[in-house]
């Protein structure tokens, strides 16, 4: 469903959801397991490339990982046929592209966070989380986030 109201508050805040992209090789987009969607790593539309603390600030990475929370958003969707089945976001873990001394991989990751605590709210929206540094990731993408939703299996 493309009109619920997950979709719609998102669509209030200037945010649109695209169709889900397809993975970028072999494995699935998501499994869904016991009530739980883990959502494959996504990186933000338009396949940027570089690094934080180099090539990207500590600002434009927060506007990626954003980016990529929509992407996310957009396969939980996909998955679901609506965001209004999820329950909560569990975790979700974000690996920055970063140069060795860049220290905000925080940071950067909040753009993620904040864009699910606006769609979901702070009940269901609230989440575990990790991140971390790595020296390389796959197409030089600036960030990868991979997620963890609970979903409702009654509707």
């Amino acid at each position: 469903m493309l009109n619920d109201s997950i979709t719609r508050r998102l669509k209030e805040l200037g945010i649109e959801i695209p169709e889900a992209s397809d993975p970028a090789a072999r494995y699935a987009n998501y499994v869904k397991v016991n009530g739980l969607l883990f959502v494959s790593g996504k990186g933000p539309a338009g396949h940027p490339k570089g690094k934080l603390g180099t090539d990207f600030t500590t600002e434009e990475g927060y506007e990626y990982a954003k980016q990529t929370g929509i992407e996310i958003l957009a396969v939980v969707r996909s998955a679901l046929g609506s965001l209004d089945k999820v329950k909560r976001v569990v975790k979700i873990q974000g690996f920055v592209n970063a140069s060795p001394d860049f220290e905000e991989h925080h940071k950067v990751l909040n753009g993620c966070s904040d864009l699910l605590l606006e769609a979901f709210g702070e009940n269901k929206g609230s989440h575990a989380r990790s991140v971390f540094g790595a020296v390389s990731l796959r197409d030089n993408l600036p960030i990868i986030v991979d997620s963890i939703f609970e979903y409702n299996t009654t509707d």
